[in-house]
């Protein structure tokens, strides 16, 4: 053993101690595979809550509301072969099943048998009230263009002597109606300046509708519309013949109003011949009476519609 140097530290006396580590690796050992980071489960964190700002809306760039909206995600397809909505309950759809009867069923039958009902009562109504190619019943009544030419009114001269050179003739010629109007101005002489009476005669084709229902109302309810009025009818004149009369004036007095309409209707044709007669206590023109009148009117009508069946036509 070396001597140690005189004033050296003395040594410590090498003990049992566990050997330093290599300075190099030790031979490989087998190890457990180390699990990679997809295999490592991570655990579920909560959502970090943003921290609250002075800004209302939660990106400072892009309020709520503004923007282009988020476009909707598409509803997934069924899977091929099955419908909508799945399959009814049993598992498969019934194939060949009958349509279901109802409410809906019970509507189409009520719509074909209302249009079977509605044919069938305009087919019936089509035969009842026939068409517009119903033709005229004129009875051989023809409109003429100077009717005053055909007017007969002979037993009114001996009251009215003076003849009117210039009547007034008006005339209509439509598909629908043919119409024919005379007024004359009855004088007593030649001095008087103006009509003592007023006459005129009027005659209507209807070539389309039969004017018989309106006739009649408008005739037989004359006095509904002036209670001065009376009205009577009359036979042997065409089809139908209403008188209708008015007189106002009372006594010796000739003062007031009278008249005197005698109206036919022969077939599709109808007629009227009135007279009238205004007096006062300033004129001296007398009125006759009218009774008198209503016969003179019987009488001129009967030529005048003789007149008119023989006539040419306007």
């Amino acid at each position: 053993m070396t001597e140690r140097p005189e004033g050296a530290p003395a040594q410590p006396q090498p003990q049992d101690q566990p050997s330093a580590a290599p300075a190099y690796p030790p031979p490989a050992q087998p190890s457990t595979p180390t699990p990679t980071q997809a295999e490592i489960p991570v655990p579920a964190q909560a959502p970090a809550q943003q921290a609250p700002t002075a800004y209302p809306y939660p990106n400072p760039q892009s309020p709520v509301g503004y923007g282009p909206p988020a476009a909707p995600i598409p509803a997934q397809a069924p899977p091929y072969g099955q419908p909508v909505g799945g399959y009814p309950p049993g598992g498969h759809p019934h194939f060949g099943a009958p349509p279901a009867k109802g409410a809906g069923g019970r509507a189409v039958l009520w719509v074909l048998l209302g249009a079977v009902v509605a044919s069938a009562a305009w087919g019936g109504g089509f035969l009842l009230l026939g068409n517009d190619d119903t033709e005229a019943d004129l009875r051989g009544y023809e409109a003429k263009s100077n009717l005053c030419s055909s007017v007969d009114y002979s037993s009114f001269k001996n009251e009215y002597p003076e003849e009117d050179t210039a009547p007034v003739n008006n005339s209509l010629e439509h598909e629908a109606l043919d119409q024919g109007y005379c007024s004359i101005s009855l004088k007593e002489s030649s001095t008087s300046s103006l009509s003592d009476a007023y006459f005129s005669v009027q005659m209507d084709l209807h070539k389309k509708t039969d004017p018989g229902p309106e006739f009649t109302a408008l005739w037989s309810e004359y006095d509904q519309r002036y209670e001065d009025y009376e009205v009577d009818e009359v036979s042997g004149f065409g089809d139908e013949a209403y008188l209708v009369t008015e007189d106002t004036s009372s006594g010796d007095d000739d003062s007031g109003s009278r008249s005197a309409t005698l109206a036919v209707r022969d077939g599709w044709m109808t007629y009227e011949m009135r007279w009238s007669a205004y007096g006062s206590t300033y004129d001296d023109v007398t009125m006759p009476d009218v009774d008198d009148v209503v016969e003179w009117l019987k009488t001129d009508t009967n030529a005048t519609l003789d007149n008119l069946r023989e006539s040419d036509g306007i």
